[in-house]
């Protein structure tokens, strides 16, 4: 009983995670923002992008920007 507990907690920790759905879209065939980001040859930043680059799209559900 107790480790059924165990890992019921365990699944509901991972669940509630900021990145729980990265797996079960990236499985479904959709990529996250920052891997499209990446892939495509932009940098995810937090802050404002730098100067001569320009914000082409999102990166970390809409947390912050792709710049190119």
């Amino acid at each position: 009983a107790f480790s059924t507990l165990l890992i019921l907690f365990h699944f509901l920790k991972c669940f509630h995670s900021p990145h729980a759905g990265v797996g079960l879209l990236t499985s479904l065939g959709h990529r996250p923002d920052h891997y499209m980001c990446y892939k495509n040859g932009g940098t995810c930043l937090h802050s404002s992008c730098p100067i001569y680059t320009k914000v082409i799209g999102t990166c970390y559900s809409g947390k912050a920007k792709c710049c190119k």
